[in-house]
Order: structure tokens, then sequence, then C-alpha cells
């Protein structure tokens, strides 16, 4: 049996990954792809999941590819990350730089709207109700500081 060679580092959407990753864990690098999204890319393609991605040929990198940028055909749509989008309606799967961009102006829109979540992301808080008397206390000023008095020197 000859040996597959494995290609050091694999570029799927703007991500570099380590060829000698597995294709489960190697997918999961990208920037809006988590374990249940990997998984079904594998198990549409029929790849092992514990294959090294670095095994994959150029072919087989595009329609992963593909699969990742136009997900609605052939994934159920309970496993995209943005259903019923604010401004557009449609359901979508954002990656990488969009999916970054999409969260911070989401977050602005909170904050321009004054909602709960926007006040509590504008001052530094906890969004999601977790309590604050021990924790989240780091960055801020715990205590009493005094003022240092102006004049004299002693």
């Amino acid at each position: 049996m000859a040996e597959e060679k494995i290609r050091n580092i694999i570029r799927i959407l703007d991500t570099d990954i380590e060829g000698n990753v597995i294709m489960e864990k190697g997918l999961r690098k990208i920037k809006g792809v988590g374990f249940s999204f990997s998984n079904a890319i594998c198990n549409i393609f029929d790849y092992d999941k514990r294959k090294k991605i670095g095994t994959l040929n150029d072919k087989d990198l595009k329609q992963i590819e593909e699969l990742i940028k136009n997900p609605k055909d052939k994934l159920p749509k309970w496993m995209l990350n943005r259903r019923r989008d604010i401004y557009t309606g449609e359901d979508m799967h954002l990656t990488s730089t969009n999916l970054k961009l999409s969260k911070e102006f989401d977050i602005k829109n909170m904050k321009k709207t004054k909602s709960y979540k926007g006040m509590r992301h504008a001052q530094g808080l906890p969004v999601r109700g977790q309590r604050t008397k021990g924790h989240f206390r780091k960055g801020k000023s715990v205590g009493v500081s005094k003022k240092v008095k102006k004049g004299k020197k002693s």
C-alpha cells in the first residue's frame, strides 16, 4: 500500500490549517464551523473523520469550500448560524470576517437601540444574567482610593 503524501498546510476560506490534524478537528479551525457542521461535512462527502486533512486533494478542498459557502442546499436549516437575518430576513451561514462583522454590527445595533443587552455591553458587564458580586471585577477599580493632598510636602 502506497503512503499518501500529506501537505503541511491546507488553506480553506482564508484559514490556514495544519496538514497533520484530523479532518473533524481541522475543519473546526475555520471560524463559523463547529463540531456538528464539520461532522456533517464529513458525512456528506463520506470522508473518514480520523483521516489527516493534509491528504485531501484540490478537488476535495473545493467541494468542502463550496459546501461551507452555500450549505442551504445540502444541510438542514437549523444547522445554519444566522437564521432569519435581521436586515434581509433570509437564512445564511456566515464564516470568518463576515461572521465577525455581523456580530459587531449586532452589538452596535443593540447599543444604539439601548436595549438591556446593549446597555450591559456598553458598561462592560455580563450580558446573560450571570452574578456579578464576586466575578467580572477585572479591570475596574475596586475598593477605596485616597486623594493625594496638594500643597504641603512633608
